[in-house]
């Protein structure tokens, strides 16, 4: 089978091609990919090619697909694994299968499958891991954003806390404890405020952070603080461009500081004041990923030592928490709509991975079949005014809060030009 698909040849070189998938064999399962959604992790791929541990070091003459944020149907089964999955299935999938220890991924290490391609041939080791996860909404996008909202999730179930005179950590955050997420406004920002409320182990204190006044207006219209409240949360936004930011949000403690900080931003102000505000036994959770591997800031040994103060790191979420992530969406407890910004097919990928760090807003979501360049969902009312297709979505997001939703995708899907 031919399909078009979005490959990496090295370093800041994608190109949108023909791929020639293989015949299915007895190990093999062939999927249809709807849609992915564009992580700034496949920007750093890009910008680092065969220098990325996990994209080949021979990416120049056998380029991989990249992509790691995908869902669709399953549209060919070999032998061996039909006892598992049937054609007309749905799917997400898990990249981060770790098969032997081995970094390789969808999205990143393999010739034949990746989010940013029509089709493709799972690699045997996402079915050995079962990595290739069973997914029943009829809403696609959904399925492409369980892995980031599997990554937030992860990061939650990564805090850990002590008591006193044991060596035992107990994982998660701390429940009824006091919470802060700085620089969270952000797309995977969002994603952990609309888990904080609805999962079932929840802060009595949640603190959102930001510079930018208009991101931290609209998350505040989309996780209201009376939506919080009904969750039993007292939240509160804050923009911290103010002098004496810091003990402002100590203040909001009582003065004893956080149990649990979670860093989306790899800046070292930030992290300076996720440790500034720390309690005692308090977890910073460093999630954002830095590009420079020299990345270094300061941090309060003493408080470590007396307070019982400590960091953790996570990168990407388990096959557990996406299947958390999948049954929470399906049960309508999380809605991930918030972190899509923009919209677009298959040829806008290459430009709109190379440019990611330069273009504003949240989630870029890509539907592989279709032809349409990169689109904010600000920007459909003026689209609209030439084309009646925009003007539809248009008045579709509108109706849900200007949020991307289940309906404009079935409409797109049906009405957009097809690649």
């Amino acid at each position: 089978m031919i399909t078009k698909a979005v490959t990496i040849h090295g370093k800041n070189d994608l190109r949108l091609e023909e791929v020639n998938l293989p015949e299915v064999g007895p190990d093999d399962v062939q999927i249809r990919v709807v849609c992915d959604s564009i992580c700034m992790s496949t920007y750093k791929a890009a910008l680092e090619g065969e220098d990325h541990k996990r994209v080949p070091d021979d990416c120049a003459v056998n380029p991989t697909i990249v992509g790691h944020e995908f869902c669709g149907n399953i549209v060919a089964v070999g032998e061996n694994w039909k006892n598992k999955y049937k054609v007309g299935d749905k799917f997400s999938i898990q990249p981060a299968h770790f098969h032997n220890g081995s970094q390789m991924a969808p999205g990143y290490s393999y010739k034949f499958c990746g989010g940013n391609s029509q089709y493709g041939n799972v690699p045997i080791e996402t079915l050995l891991e079962n990595c290739l996860l069973p997914y029943e909404s009829d809403t696609y996008y959904y399925g492409s954003l369980a892995e980031p909202l599997s990554c937030v999730i992860g990061t939650f179930h990564a805090m850990y806390h002590t008591k006193a005179g044991s060596y035992v950590h107990e994982m998660g955050i701390k429940e009824g404890g006091k919470m802060a997420m700085l620089a969270s406004v952000g797309p995977m920002g969002l994603a952990a405020i609309d888990y904080a409320i609805h999962c079932d182990r929840k802060p009595s204190l949640l603190v959102i952070t930001d510079i930018d006044e208009a991101r931290l207006e609209r998350a505040a219209s989309i996780y209201t603080v009376e939506e919080a409240k009904a969750n039993g949360i007292e939240l509160h936004y804050v923009n911290t461009r103010m002098e004496g930011a810091t003990e402002y949000l100590r203040s909001l403690t009582g003065g004893t500081g956080y149990d649990d900080v979670i860093c989306f931003a790899p800046v070292k102000p930030v992290i300076e004041q996720a440790d500034d505000i720390l309690g005692f036994d308090g977890c910073l959770n460093f999630f954002a990923g830095p590009t420079d591997s020299k990345f270094k800031a300061p941090f309060n040994w003493y408080n470590v030592h007396y307070l019982y103060t400590h960091v953790v790191g996570t990168s990407g979420g388990n096959t557990n928490d996406m299947q958390e992530a999948i049954k929470m969406m399906n049960e309508g407890k999380l809605n991930p709509s918030a972190l899509i910004t923009h919209i677009g097919g298959l040829n806008a990928v290459v430009d709109t991975v190379l440019n990611l760090p330069s273009i504003p807003g949240g989630k870029k979501l890509i539907y592989n079949h279709i032809d349409l360049p990169l689109a904010a969902i600000a920007d459909f009312e003026e689209l609209g005014k030439t084309d009646p297709m925009f003007a539809e979505l248009d008045r579709l997001c509108k109706a849900n809060n200007n949020l991307w939703n289940p309906e404009a995708e079935k409409y797109l899907l049906a009405n957009a030009k097809k690649i």
